[in-house]
């Protein structure tokens, strides 16, 4: 689970703590617990994840800055938050949002002409949503910030590198509110985790170095509309 979470989050920019925490979910553990292990692990594979996307030019320094406070202060206040109700209540609201944006990636994709069109504005407001439901989903930083910066126009490529390299310091915020408030358990499953995720974290930065921009956004919109799907029909269902 942890080496398919890491290639599908570094090769696409999202869907480790997605694919993860939906796993441990199924197993019985809770929202909080979920979160709490799935983060702890991805402290070190978003690191290794964030270095390789460097190395391979994948990171533009300057939307770097501008995701990493407001990612950081968003991953903070949801890790405390998720410890004093059930961060379950959102879901359904933000894979309705996902779902729209992934088909709209898709129809950019299918597009002959890409046209990047750098948004400028809101990049700090879309930072801070994105912790807060990183924190509280057990998972939503690349679904919630990646998507809507490819969608908005931003070229594929950087915007996942800068999204997974700003990833490692949200990522390591939430662990640490974790840790402070209820601990962290279940040391099997984080090891499990993070074994899976170290191998994968290169090779995730490796495809999305080289492969095509088309496929790469068409990719990126199938994967957000298929687990939005999912995570709505669970919330109908359920």
């Amino acid at each position: 689970v942890g080496f398919l979470g890491q290639m599908i989050d570094g090769s696409l920019g999202m869907a480790y703590g997605v694919s993860c925490n939906t796993f441990l979910l199924a197993l019985g553990f809770s929202p909080a617990v979920g979160s709490a292990s799935v983060h702890a692990a991805e402290v070190i594979t978003t690191g290794i994840s964030g270095m390789a996307h460097h190395k391979l030019g994948n990171v533009r320094k300057d939307l770097f800055l501008r995701l990493l406070i407001p990612g950081v202060l968003g991953g903070g206040i949801g890790a405390y938050a998720l410890t004093q109700f059930d961060g379950n209540i959102i879901k359904p609201y933000v894979s309705a949002y996902l779902l729209i944006m992934g088909i709209v990636i898709i129809v950019k994709g299918l597009r002959k002409q890409q046209e990047h069109r750098e948004i400028k504005r809101g990049i700090e407001p879309l930072a801070l949503a994105g912790g807060l439901l990183d924190a509280l989903g057990g998972g939503g930083w690349g679904p919630v910030v990646t998507t809507t910066l490819v969608a908005s126009g931003n070229q594929p490529r950087q915007t996942i590198g800068s999204v997974n390299a700003s990833e490692f310091f949200v990522t390591l915020t939430e662990s640490i509110v974790f840790i402070l408030t209820i601990g962290l358990t279940n040391w099997q499953v984080i090891a499990g985790l993070l074994v899976g995720g170290v191998i994968a974290a290169p090779l995730g930065a490796y495809v999305t170095k080289h492969l095509p921009l088309r496929s790469l956004m068409i990719l990126v919109g199938v994967l957000i509309a298929i687990v939005s799907i999912r995570t709505l029909y669970l919330a109908i269902m359920g």
